[in-house]
């Protein structure tokens, strides 16, 4: 009975050793991309035809939103590489990157109604488009051609240092900068790798 109670006692010892073994050996791990929104608040809501003013707030009443994984380059070719080129890109990392608008906008040439979408990237020889998706809510590479929106032709520049991060802005337009107020209007810019794309966008009243 002793010798029995002994090697219980024992494989005890065992099981506890290697499960401070296991949990020592699991390494402590970060997801290899990161997540950000962008938003533009405005202090008036749209409700049928008429603009109802309030107070901008932290939450609105209005805003318009892009949120996206981050993605980063990490030593790793961007053009043509981590975004193929001739093939729609996820616009960003894991879930699809999401648009969401409580006003009617205007991003580049397309009217896009308020609501929410998907977007995605489409880069070629001849250039860059953004891509708007009615569906919402899928993985980034589970794209239904069927359910897009339309195309946003992208302007391109080059930018003196790379960008490690893919990162989006959506930039109001301040024409008196003293007032503290911006316009309706603005323009996106999105810088990843070597290259800065951007589109205009306009709140329609």
């Amino acid at each position: 009975m002793q010798r029995y109670a002994a090697a219980v006692v024992a494989l005890a010892g065992c099981i506890a050793g290697l499960a401070d073994a296991q949990e020592q050996e699991a390494p402590l791990r970060i997801a290899a991309s990161s997540f950000a929104t962008v938003e533009v608040h405005i202090n008036a809501r749209p409700i049928g035809h008429r603009w109802f003013e309030e107070d901008a707030g932290l939450n609105g009443p209005s805003r318009i939103a892009i949120a996206y994984g981050q993605p980063h380059a990490r030593g790793r070719k961007v053009e043509g590489g981590l975004v193929p080129l001739d093939t729609v890109w996820r616009f960003g990392a894991n879930a699809a990157t999401t648009l969401h608008s409580d006003v009617d906008v205007t991003i580049g040439d397309l009217a896009v109604p308020r609501g929410d979408y998907s977007l995605f990237v489409l880069y070629t020889a001849a250039g860059w488009n953004l891509i708007v998706n009615t569906a919402t809510g899928q993985w980034g590479t589970d794209r239904d051609a069927k359910s897009d929106l339309g195309r946003v032709r992208l302007a391109a520049r080059p930018l003196a240092e790379p960008e490690e991060t893919l990162t989006i802005h959506l930039v109001p337009e301040s024409a008196r900068p003293t007032s503290g107020y911006a316009e309706l209007r603005g323009t996106l810019r999105i810088k990843w790798g070597r290259t800065e794309l951007s589109a205009p966008w306009v709140v329609k009243r």
